[in-house]
């Protein structure tokens, strides 16, 4: 199944969404997903630089990556990802500043960060 996961700022977790209904099926500390895509809603994004108030435009979408055991599977980490509105119209690599959209696999921790890794 794929969902779409975000930041939620009130309850300090991520917010799991279902691509399909729109509705949060899940609030985790940390989660794994791999085929991702990472998405910022210009409209969103432009009503919070206008605003000044955050609202939920960016989240990354994929599969969240169980193995056979019911352990999350662990891809190594690579590059920290993050997203800044006022700073950044997409997902960008910490150290690059390079815009990312897609990735094989994506960690978000229980720290708020968010992590991609490779094979």
């Amino acid at each position: 199944m794929e969902v779409e996961v975000y930041r939620n700022l009130h309850k300090n977790c991520w917010s799991v969404r279902d691509n399909k209904t729109g509705r949060v099926i899940d609030h985790v500390d940390d989660i794994h997903l791999e085929n991702t895509t990472l998405v910022v809603r210009p409209a969103g994004r432009e009503k919070v630089l206008r605003e000044k108030r955050k609202n939920v435009h960016a989240f990354i979408k994929g599969t969240p990556s169980i193995c056979s055991n019911g352990h999350y599977m662990c891809s190594y980490i690579f590059d920290r990802v993050v997203y800044n509105p006022y700073r950044y119209a997409s997902f960008v690599l910490e150290d690059t500043e390079e815009p990312i959209t897609q990735a094989k696999y994506i960690y978000l921790s229980n720290q708020g960060k968010v992590f991609m890794g490779g094979e």
